[in-house]
């Protein structure tokens, strides 16, 4: 696409309306920023929880933390939310801090390039170009669905569609189905699909650690409560992330802690399971917290079903009429729904962003994430990652690190209006390489020794060079300790040649 005239031009631009994006909106506003647009794909705001809408889709975090501080929900029906609920209070979010104005919904960004000569980012989207001072890429590590190259894939004459894209329109009723895939995905689809298909052949090449759902719903008196005296929500929604952060954070760093919950999963399993061979394949051998830990109270019992086979030979090739396992077995099916994730490691969205020297961000990772604190990188000045490299969790709210790094841009933010030109001449920022290093070598120090390291599996938290670059190797609280200020002496100002006038509207 061809672009003419002059881009309208924006202080800051975001990139993805989930939750990420819609934080983001909602603290620029309330610290005095008000020249935000925010673009997005989706004809709606939401993000992950706009796109998935498969049956069961739920979250496994408690409803009471997966939720922004400053917006709380005293509303929740459940323990943990479904997609809808969740999708709905992002939405109300969005009117209640007066978001509309500020959203380019269905554009598409589909380039970003620094401009060295206006110090500007250009930004280049499916309605045309537009250009800001800041970029912030909220998009989400969960955006782009993954599916295996499998050979003879595009042969296959049935159905397909991944779980993150599901096919409302295919009924499933009385069909040969093959679920590839056992995360966190297919844990809760699976039991939802199970009653309703004719056969359902799942394709395990791990088994998860599955432990007992703690869900119910929330009673009325208690939704009261929250609502006239709100610290009696902030009081329960501390003790969960404190729970979380102490129990199931130390048993990450601390592998050796984890055979408590290994007891109690294998507990779980015996109790749910009766079939020993069945039993003897849905085993973990790896230590839990290698792989996402998962919560489920009707995932065993669904394949324990009559009608359900859990295949555990890998996949050879995919025919016409069905999938070919290693030891030859062709298993006849109709639809195949791959529950296989996303694009974590390697997000589209590095693709297409380029920096000052002309190279995406994907060229200079080269197969491995890295960024200071996780949210800006050398050589793209100006330019804020939202979940970046090493910021995801295993263990807590990313809605929290999502808070902490926001904290961060707004000091970034407020720098840059220090030395606006007229003063310094600095309005365009990025990380030191020697501040970016130091904080990678210490994430990964950090890193060794902990379950995701040591834990004897093979998970999509590791990149193509076998680095973990998604994680955060520690305690929450000591990402927000990072974060909690902006740090000018880890970055250094980037020179512009053709000094723009920036006004005086923030």
């Amino acid at each position: 696409m061809t672009f003419s005239g002059e881009p309208a031009h924006h202080r800051v631009a975001v990139v993805g309306a989930g939750f990420g994006g819609i934080a983001t909106a909602i603290r620029l506003k309330q610290q005095g920023y008000h020249d935000v647009v925010v673009f997005d794909r989706g004809d709606d705001v939401g993000g992950t929880w706009r796109d998935n809408t498969y049956p069961g889709c739920a979250c496994d975090v408690p409803s009471h933390l997966y939720s922004l501080s400053f917006a709380p929900n005293p509303d929740w029906s459940r323990s943990f939310s479904g997609q809808p609920e969740i999708w709905e209070y992002l939405r109300r979010c969005v009117a209640r801090y007066g978001l509309r104005p500020h959203l380019r919904l269905r554009h598409e960004v589909t380039g970003a390039e620094w401009d060295e000569g206006t110090g500007r980012w250009l930004i280049d989207t499916s309605h045309g170009r537009y250009s800001a001072d800041v970029l912030v890429a909220a998009g989400g590590p969960l955006a782009e669905p993954s599916v295996p190259d499998l050979p003879g894939l595009g042969t296959f004459a049935g159905e397909i569609f991944h779980s993150a894209r599901w096919n409302h329109d295919h009924d499933l009723t009385g069909r040969r189905v093959a679920v590839v895939g056992t995360g966190a995905s297919a844990i809760q689809f699976v039991p939802e699909i199970a009653p309703k298909v004719g056969r359902l052949h799942l394709f395990q090449r791990t088994p998860p650690w599955v432990l007992p759902r703690g869900d119910r719903a929330i009673t009325e008196l208690e939704k009261r409560l929250f609502r006239v005296l709100p610290p009696a929500q902030r009081a329960v929604r501390t003790g969960i992330y404190l729970a979380r952060e102490g129990i199931m954070g130390t048993g990450f760093l601390h592998p050796a802690v984890m055979r408590v919950g290994q007891q109690v999963a294998l507990r779980h399993l015996r109790k749910a399971v009766a079939d020993p061979a069945l039993r003897a394949k849905l085993t973990p051998t790896y230590t839990m917290g290698c792989k996402r830990v998962l919560l489920s109270n009707d995932y065993y019992p669904a394949l324990s079903r009559d009608n359900v086979d859990v295949v555990t030979d890998g996949i050879t090739e995919v025919r016409a009429n069905g999938i070919v396992t290693r030891d030859g077995t062709l298993h006849e099916v109709d639809t195949i729904i791959f529950g296989t994730g996303f694009h974590v490691t390697d997000p589209p969205i590095a693709q297409y962003i380029r920096g000052r020297d002309g190279r995406t961000l994907d060229e200079v990772w080269q197969g491995s994430m890295r960024a200071y604190q996780g949210i800006s990188v050398t050589g793209f000045p100006n330019l804020f990652l939202l979940l970046g490299p090493n910021t995801g969790l295993g263990h807590n709210s990313v809605v929290f690190m999502i808070e902490c790094q926001l904290n961060y841009l707004l000091g970034a933010l407020r720098h840059l209006d220090r030395t606006r030109p007229g003063r310094y001449g600095t309005y365009a920022i990025e990380p030191t390489p020697y501040a970016q290093e130091a904080f990678v070598a210490e994430v990964d120090r950090r890193m060794a020794g902990t379950v995701w390291t040591s834990g004897g599996c093979s998970s999509w938290y590791l990149d193509a060079t076998g680095r973990n670059s998604t994680l955060w190797p520690g305690y929450t609280w000591s990402y927000w300790r990072r974060t909690r200020r902006f740090d000018p002496s880890a970055f250094r100002g980037v020179p512009i040649r053709q000094p723009q006038t920036v006004g005086e509207d923030r």
